[in-house]
């Protein structure tokens, strides 16, 4: 089972790695996937990896599920229509998908937060409420139906918990 993760300048080290691994340990395979295949660059200590896939290549209906880490690298993720385009594939095809921290300005491009119970980073509240989401801020991880979402990379072990219970794969 293919797992896509998405990756761009500026990504959260921890929200992407940790997720990565643990798919590897459950036996899934993951993908990374970034707008171009590059290798990109982590916020804060200059950690690199390189994506696997550019998105314009990749075949959502091919993923079990998709993460979208956090930092700053949704703000430019969200800026491409392909990027968008396998977040409203797998969200419609009712596969999970795990949006933590800043992640959540790729649900709101992606127009999949409408209406949806979810959280992230407090400083994402007002974007998410003016999408039409139902943000929640006292609980650091929350499901709805095939959604995942968590606030910060201190709840990357309960987000990947969660993201794998709902893909059948804890």
């Amino acid at each position: 089972m293919k797992v896509g993760i998405l990756i761009e300048n500026l990504f959260n080290m921890q929200e992407f790695l940790y997720p990565y691994y643990r798919f590897v340990e459950a036996g899934l395979e993951p993908v990374v996937i970034g707008p171009e295949v590059a290798t990109y660059t982590a916020e804060h200590i200059g950690y690199q990896h390189a994506s696997d896939v550019a998105a314009r290549d990749v075949d959502a209906t091919e993923l079990a599920g998709l993460i979208v880490p956090g930092g700053y690298a949704p703000d430019r993720l969200r800026r491409h229509a392909e990027i968008l385009d396998i977040v409203r594939s797998v969200d419609g095809a009712g596969k999970p998908l795990g949006i933590i921290c800043h992640g959540s300005w790729v649900g709101i491009s992606a127009r999949v937060v409408k209406g949806r119970r979810l959280t992230a980073v407090a400083s994402t509240q007002d974007d998410l409420v003016n999408a039409g989401a139902d943000y929640v801020a006292d609980e650091r991880v929350v499901v709805e139906g095939n959604l995942v979402t968590a606030q910060s990379f201190p709840d990357v072990p309960a987000f990947t918990k969660a993201f794998l219970d709902v893909l059948g794969r804890s």
